[in-house]
């Protein structure tokens, strides 16, 4: 037994479900949406919509719905049901206004003790994410992103300051994956990673610094824009 997807834009589950359930099967396709960002924050699910979808009784949508729940991806909003979970546009603003802050200051602190080994290390990293933006490998992107810029920062020598943008940086994985499925900035930011790198590497500390700021303000202004569109269904 398979299950389809039939809505536009929607995706199918590969082939056999074997030993997997159909709410299992149900709750992968969805949570592949979701990551992908083709359901967006504040998504309304509907039980009877997605049944008729996936031609399946309701029941293991709401199993499919809740497994989601547990995952933090979805939640069950008294009134509305089941909706896409999701920063709000305020906390987005927040999490890269003091990502503009921070970043940027750790790296001139950090970059001039950047060893030889840790540039090849930087572009191992770069190159394994440059390889999954190019496979379209939408669930390794933010968690990727999140390691390369920490590598950039690692001897800002300010551990409290760094722990706050990892802390930033957890919270952008999803936010990241959206920005870049829903804007296709995947060569955008395989580019500027690269000559932060580059820069960082010739010394022109204050040049990625730069590069760095722009980097986070272009990716928080395109986050702020797909949120609103989707909160008034633009």
């Amino acid at each position: 037994m398979a299950v389809t997807a039939r809505a536009g834009g929607a995706r199918s589950v590969p082939g056999s479900l074997g030993h997997r359930t159909v709410s299992a099967a149900v709750a992968e396709a969805l949570r592949q949406r979701i990551l992908s960002g083709a359901l967006a924050p504040g998504f309304q699910l509907r039980q009877d919509a997605l049944a008729e979808e996936f031609g399946i009784s309701r029941i293991p949508i709401r199993e499919a719905l809740l497994q989601l729940e547990a995952g933090g991806l979805v939640k069950i909003v008294p009134h509305r049901g089941a909706v896409v979970s999701g920063l709000s546009v305020e906390e987005i603003e927040d999490i890269f206004q003091l990502r503009v802050s921070l970043e940027p200051q750790l790296l001139i602190l950090s970059a001039r003790h950047l060893t030889p080994d840790d540039v090849s290390e930087l572009r191992a990293l770069r190159d394994e994410y440059s390889a999954a933006l190019k496979a379209g490998q939408v669930e390794n992107w933010g968690e990727l992103n999140r390691r390369f810029h920490l590598g950039l920062l690692r001897h800002a020598g300010r551990p409290r300051s760094l722990a706050i943008v990892a802390a930033l940086l957890q919270d952008c994985d999803r936010p990241t994956r959206l920005q870049l499925s829903v804007t296709g900035d995947v060569a955008r930011a395989d580019m500027e990673h690269t000559t932060i790198l580059d820069l960082c590497e010739a010394g022109e500390v204050v040049a990625a610094a730069n590069l760095l700021r722009i980097h986070v303000e272009h990716a928080g202004r395109s986050l702020v824009e797909i949120y609103r569109k989707s909160a008034t269904g633009g």
